[in-house]
């Protein structure tokens, strides 16, 4: 892998084209990418030779049509590169690089505090003549917009520890966590098909993703969908305070509540929301309650979403959020007080927030050969 910015030859328009439909489906015959760029074949041949000339395209074998003929398949080169996400969540970090056509090339996991060695292990996976083209790094933080962060924005120590590991001079893009799971639930989970719709993640803390028309909905500030900012509690005898709802709905005032109603006849209160629920699941009734509560509490919070994007479908995220044992009671919760409006169950689980950032980095990393300073046809 190299480690600086490599510098992208110019291409023409015919070029780009073709290139993007190869990150975008991988393989494909001329007469294909014709049909895909919509070009003519004869500019789609020039265009794939000008590709190969600069390995950003490669032969991979050939197809046999129905007639009897073959034809050569293309993919892209060794010059195209690759991309690194990286997912700095509250527990654990995880990274995945992958080629500019999605495939991925390498992934690590490890704890928060050794982020940076997690990323040092997916980097040394990569091939090294692979350019690294972009990265993206999702951090559980309001991300505004690049053309309003100040040269000296931070997005904590952890990301400080992080850019010791990573390349210099690549690009590094900030993405909201929450907003990376969205994307990944559109395209690869239980949002395909849909182009709008909701992710309320619900967990350490809680969250929204707003997909409208299949974009991410980032607000003017970079912060739609922060519910941790929505007032609470609304009460003539409390004031409302910073995060206050998050910190009632978040895994740390569950378990606490769980203390709080726990019988000393059903021995240690369990300490990890992961026990919790595995004793609701048990039959467990003191356990079994708290998790109803827990689930009347989220679909509250689903009915303030619904009222006011009408998203037609949610879909629970996060560490407590989707549990299948939350589900009924949201639902009926969200019946009760809002329009219909489907809710299922994230489908991409922990790997969310990491595939949303590939899914974002590739598709930077294909800009960043295209929207290069152009030569006309």
């Amino acid at each position: 892998m190299e480690d600086d910015v490599v510098a992208t030859p110019r291409l023409t328009d015919s070029a780009n084209a073709v290139f993007t439909v190869l990150a975008q489906v991988g393989t494909a015959t001329r007469p294909q990418l014709a049909s895909l760029a919509r070009l003519s074949k004869p500019t789609v041949s020039s265009a794939v030779a000008e590709l190969e000339g600069v390995h950003l395209a490669a032969h991979s074998g050939t197809s046999s049509g129905g007639t009897g003929r073959s034809a050569a398949v293309y993919r892209l080169g060794p010059a195209a590169g690759a991309v690194l996400a990286v997912d700095l969540g509250p527990a654990l970090t995880r990274v995945r690089a992958c080629a500019l056509d999605g495939s991925l090339l390498a992934e690590a996991t490890g704890s928060r505090k050794d982020a940076a060695d997690v990323v040092r292990q997916a980097l040394s996976a990569l091939p090294v003549d692979a350019p690294l083209r972009t990265i993206v790094v999702a951090v559980g933080d309001v991300t505004p917009p690049q053309r309003m962060r100040p040269a000296t924005a931070k997005a904590g120590p952890v990301f400080d520890a992080v850019t010791v590991a990573l390349p210099p001079g690549v690009p590094v893009h900030l993405e909201n966590n929450v907003n990376c799971a969205a994307l990944a639930e559109l395209h690869e989970g239980a949002a395909r098909g849909r182009d709008t719709f909701g992710y309320l993640r619900i967990g350490v803390g809680i969250g929204l993703g707003i997909v409208v028309g299949g974009q991410v909905l980032a607000g003017a500030n970079g912060a739609a969908g922060e519910l941790a900012r929505l007032p609470y509690p609304w009460d003539d005898d409390r004031e409302p305070r910073h995060e206050a709802l998050e910190e009632y709905i978040g895994a740390r005032s569950l378990l606490r509540r769980a203390a709080e109603a726990w019988p000393d006849t059903d021995g240690d209160c369990p300490r990890t929301v992961e026990r919790l629920f595995a004793l609701a699941g048990q039959g467990n009734a003191a356990a079994r309650a708290v998790v109803d509560r827990h689930a009347v509490d989220v679909g509250r919070l689903a009915a303030a979403v619904t009222a006011v994007l009408d998203p037609g479908l949610l879909v629970l995220g996060g560490s407590t959020g989707a549990s299948a044992q939350l589900l009924p009671g949201v639902r009926a919760e969200l019946e009760r007080l809002s329009w219909p409006t489907e809710v299922v169950s994230s489908q991409v689980g922990d790997l969310g927030t990491v595939v949303g950032a590939a899914r974002l980095a590739v598709a930077r990393g294909v800009q960043t050969v295209t929207e290069v300073a152009r030569v006309k046809d």
